[in-house]
């Protein structure tokens, strides 16, 4: 665990440097210890298990880092926009592109994955949910401008999607004793 910490607070203070060293410690840690849970939770346990650090420890794919890094980027949204999240939760959704529906229809599925995983007692699952959300979140951002000029129609509909993926993604982390920083 100490050597996960230490390694990702290297990565972290390489991506960041201008973030204070005590915040890229504590980053550092959520990072560190959450890539190793997540690598071993991430695995169906019938399969054979690889213990890699740079797999755990990457920013892309299927790992904690990715996933803590798209709610910290969600949250990045918004520090820019100047716009606190909450604000945004009675917003009405408009669903006029695909990545929009796709979006919510991720989201939708969170609370059956959650019984599903429970049940089943395959927390692997979960992490895949996680994952797929995360791949249409970005979907989503690459292709339905959130700060751009001239989409401030659709400016607090595509930021209330926003802030819903944020929650799911902190809250199906926290379900797997992950933590999700607003800031990497």
């Amino acid at each position: 665990l100490d050597e996960g910490v230490q390694r990702a607070t290297a990565a972290v203070a390489w991506k960041n440097p201008e973030m204070p060293a005590g915040e890229q410690a504590a980053v550092g840690r959520m990072v560190g210890i959450g890539a190793i849970k997540y690598a071993d939770l991430s695995t169906d346990r019938i399969k054979d298990y690889v213990f890699d650090w740079d797999r755990m420890l990457a920013f892309e794919g299927n790992t904690a880092p990715y996933l803590q890094y798209a709610h910290a980027r969600i949250c990045s949204i918004f520090r820019r926009v100047g716009v606190e999240r909450a604000s945004v939760r009675s917003a009405a959704v408009s669903l006029a592109e695909p990545q929009e529906r796709a979006l919510t229809l991720a989201l939708l599925q969170f609370d059956a994955v959650v019984h599903d995983t429970v049940e089943k007692f395959a927390p692997h699952r979960l992490c895949t949910y996680l994952f797929d959300l995360a791949q249409a979140f970005t979907a989503f951002y690459e292709a339905c401008p959130v700060l751009k000029e001239g989409y401030e129609s659709t400016r607090e509909s595509r930021l209330a999607l926003g802030d819903t993926t944020a929650r799911v993604l902190r809250q199906g982390l926290a379900l797997l004793g992950i933590e999700a920083p607003e800031r990497m």
